[in-house]
C-alpha cells in the first residue's frame, strides 16, 4: 500500500487554513517528502504521522513557498534523536541552498546526502520504489517528480521445482538475482510470470504546460498538479508568471489519463477551488481540488 498526504495546497503565501506547498508519501517503511513549505512539520503532526522517519525529500525549486520550512524541519529531526542519513534532491546548487538555510540549523545528529538533477529526465532508484524527476518550464529550474513502485510477476514454484531449484533459492530469484545451483545458472525469468501492474504517483508544480507533464502521468494513479488560477480571466497572470489555470491542467489530465488527478498550489485570491469544478470536469472528469490534509491510500490490483 501508499500512503499519500497533500499537507499544503497554497501557492506563495501561507493563508489561515491553507499551507504552503508539500506532499508526503509512505511506503513499506519509506517516507518521502516532496518540498517542504512554511508550516509543514505543524501539517504533519496535524496528519498524525512522524517526520523523523523522512528518508528522502524531494524538491521542485528553490523558491520560499516550496523550501522554507526545511530547516526548522531539520532541527525537529534532530532533536527527535534522528541518526540515519536523509537523501534530499533537487535542482543543480541544491547542496548550496540547502547549506545556506542550515545557517539556523547548523549542527545535526545526521548526515545528508545531497542528490542533484543534472539532466532533463532523470531517474534515482531507492530500496522499493523509483523517483523520476524530469524538467518543468518556471521561472527559475524546477523540475516535477513521479514515484514508481514496480511489481514483479507472480513466482511459478511448480516451476521452479520442476527445474529443479532449492526452496532456499527461491528468495533470491523473487527478488531478481540469478543463482547457481550443481553448476547449473537459473535466472528470474525461468520461474517468475510477466510483470503486474505497480503504483504510479505524479506530482507537478510552478510551471506552464509542457509535453512532459502528460507523459510522465500517462496512467498514473494519482496526478496531483498545479492550479494556480481557477478563473478564466487569470490567463495572462499565468503566462506572465509561468504558472498554470484549471483548465489547463485539465487539459493535461485529459492527455494523461491518470486515475485520479487532484489540483493544488492555489493562488491566495483563489479562496473557493470547488467552485470552479463543474467547469474544469467538462475537460477532464476525474479531476478534484486539493486541499490541506486530503489523502489517499493506493493499493495493488488484485490478481
Amino acid at each position: 500500500m501508499l500512503d499519500i498526504c497533500l499537507l499544503g495546497t497554497g501557492g506563495m503565501m501561507p493563508l489561515p487554513k491553507r499551507h504552503l506547498t508539500s506532499l508526503m508519501a509512505r511506503y513499506n517503511g519509506s517516507n518521502i517528502l516532496i518540498d517542504c513549505g512554511e508550516a509543514t512539520q505543524i501539517a504533519i503532526k496535524e496528519k498524525g504521522w512522524s517526520f523523523k522517519p523522512i528518508d528522502l525529500i524531494c524538491i521542485t525549486h528553490f523558491h520560499g513557498d516550496h523550501i522554507g520550512g526545511l530547516p526548522g524541519l531539520l532541527l525537529t529531526m534532530g532533536n527527535a534523536d534522528r541518526r540515519e542519513p536523509l537523501n534530499i534532491i533537487g535542482p543543480k546548487g541544491v547542496k548550496k541552498v540547502c547549506e545556506s538555510l542550515r545557517v539556523i540549523a547548523p549542527e545535526l545528529p545526521f548526515a545528508i546526502n545531497y542528490i542533484e538533477i543534472e539532466e532533463d529526465e532523470q531517474t534515482f532508484w531507492f530500496p522499493g520504489y523509483r523517483i523520476e524527476a524530469f524538467k518543468l518550464h518556471h521561472r527559475v529550474t524546477c523540475y516535477g517528480y513521479s514515484l514508481v513502485i514496480d511489481r514483479a510477476g507472480r513466482f511459478d514454484a511448480d516451476r521452479a521445482r520442476e527445474l529443479p531449484v532449492p526452496v532456499k533459492m527461491w528468495g533470491k530469484l523473487q527478488a531478481g538475482e540469478d543463482v547457481e545451483y550443481e553448476g547449473t545458472v537459473y535466472t528470474p525469468d525461468m520461474v517468475m510470470g510477466p510483470a503486474r501492474k505497480g503504483l504510479k504517483v505524479t506530482y507537478c508544480t510552478d510551471t506552464r504546460p509542457v509535453p512532459v507533464i502528460a507523459r510522465k502521468a500517462e496512467g498514473a494513479d494519482l496526478f496531483i498538479c498545479e492550479g494556480m488560477y481557477g478563473d478564466p480571466d487569470k490567463q495572462a497572470d499565468a503566462e506572465q508568471k509561468r504558472h498554470m489555470t484549471f483548465r489547463e491542467a485539465a487539459r493535461i489530465g485529459a492527455e494523461a489519463l491518470p486515475e485520479r488527478m487532484w489540483l493544488t498550489h492555489y493562488s491566495p485570491s483563489l479562496l473557493r477551488p470547488a467552485e470552479y469544478l463543474d467547469e474544469i470536469r467538462k475537460i477532464f472528469d476525474r479531476v478534484e481540488a486539493g486541499k490541506d490534509l486530503k489523502s489517499i491510500t493506493l493499493k495493488f490490483e488484485e490478481d
